[in-house]
């Protein structure tokens, strides 16, 4: 029986899973419009394992959503796991964020998933599914158009989630286009997914591994003022 730590920390939802064999049986997350991963990811974490009726001794594998997302939300959410994994000598399993989120929703209802998390102005970070939610299209990070998805929305019915899509309803005006911008990454789906890498031993290499970001981050530093 395997028993898995799942962090979600790419987006601005705290979110802390406990699963066995795939299944949760312990969660707590928190979706603020300001980050508090800081603060609440190791109490989430104490919490979710109180929960579960488990302790730390137990578990077997800590798995983290790798991204993209949040640079600081990544790194507060990697440094977690990687600690925990060396301390208790056990393996780190990643998971791609936008993955993940693909399976919060009824997927045979649409011919394509598209999952978009908000990036800056106009642009997301996305990746495209099938409707058996296999990644079709690499994860991008792309400004949004009136001819974003052009050949998924021509071909069939789309589903566009997650907190970038209410930035795509504004542009897109296609009759195949469907939204559902209440979708936040969260550690629950990531159970199924963690234990079946667990199983395929689809593991990290706990020492070198780092986040997605898909793009580089940038510092914004303040400007000086100007000597008299």
């Amino acid at each position: 029986m395997a028993i898995i730590l799942n962090l979600e920390t790419a987006t601005t939802n705290c979110s802390v899973c406990v699963a066995s064999e795939g299944k949760a049986i312990g969660i707590k997350e928190q979706n603020t419009p300001k980050y508090s991963h800081a603060e609440q990811l190791h109490v989430f974490i104490a919490k979710a394992i109180e929960e579960s009726g488990l302790t730390l001794a137990d578990l077997d594998a800590v798995a983290i959503s790798k991204g993209p997302g949040s640079y600081t939300g990544l790194r507060i959410g990697v440094s977690a796991a990687k600690g925990l994994c060396f301390a208790l000598d056990i393996p780190l399993i990643s998971l791609p964020t936008l993955a993940s989120m693909a399976h919060q929703v009824m997927a045979q209802s649409f011919d394509f998933i598209i999952s978009v998390l908000d990036a800056r102005r106009m642009e997301v970070y996305s990746a495209v599914f099938d409707k058996k939610l296999q990644q079709i299209r690499d994860t991008r990070a792309e400004i949004i158009t009136e001819t974003s998805f052009a050949e998924y929305l021509d071909t069939g019915k789309v589903l566009i989630l997650g907190p970038g899509a209410e930035k795509c309803q504004t542009v897109l005006e296609h009759t195949n286009a469907n939204f559902e911008a209440s979708v936040v990454p969260s550690a629950v789906q990531m159970a199924a997914l963690s234990q079946q890498k667990y199983e395929n031993a689809n593991l990290e290499d706990t020492a070198y591994f780092e986040p997605y970001y898909l793009k580089d981050f940038i510092a914004h530093t303040l400007k000086s003022k100007p000597k008299d």
